[in-house]
C-alpha cells in the first residue's frame, strides 16, 4: 500500500494511506476539527419550480444564494431557508493546524467525493 505523510504547523502527523478499492485513509490527531455537510438543495428546488422556474438546477444552486445590497435582502427570501444540510454526508474536514480538505479536491492523484468518518479518522472516498 502506498502512504504519504504530512506533517501540519502543529507539528501534528497525518498519513494518508491509498485502499486497494482506490479509497483512502487518513489518520492522525483529529481532536480540534471543523467538518462541513453539503448542501441538500432538494426541497428548495422543488418549491423554486412550482413558484419561479426557468433555471437549470446548476443556474439555480448560484442564483438562489444572490443578495440585493440595495434591497438589504435575499433575492428569493422564501426559498432559502428551504436549504438544508445532508447530514449523513461529509464533505469537508479541516483538523486544527491544517490539512483543510474538502471534495473535488485532488489528493493522491484521486479525487475526494466525500468522507466517512471512522475510530481511527477518516475514509476518504474517492472518484
Amino acid at each position: 500500500m502506498i502512504t504519504e505523510k504530512y506533517t501540519n504547523r502543529y507539528g501534528d502527523k497525518f498519513l494518508y494511506t491509498l485502499q486497494e478499492d482506490g479509497n483512502i485513509m487518513w489518520t492522525g490527531k483529529f481532536e480540534h476539527c471543523r467538518f462541513g455537510m453539503p448542501n441538500d438543495y432538494s426541497k428548495a428546488w422543488e418549491y423554486f419550480n412550482e413558484v419561479y422556474g426557468g433555471l437549470s438546477f446548476e443556474d439555480f444552486k448560484k442564483d438562489v444564494h444572490s443578495y440585493d445590497e440595495e434591497k438589504e435582502a435575499y433575492v428569493f427570501p422564501d426559498v432559502v431557508p428551504l436549504i438544508t444540510s445532508k447530514t449523513d454526508e461529509i464533505s469537508m474536514v479541516d483538523p486544527s493546524g491544517g490539512p483543510y480538505l474538502t471534495s473535488g479536491m485532488k489528493l493522491m492523484e484521486k479525487t475526494i467525493k466525500e468522507f466517512k468518518y471512522t475510530e481511527n479518522g477518516y475514509l476518504i472516498i474517492t472518484e
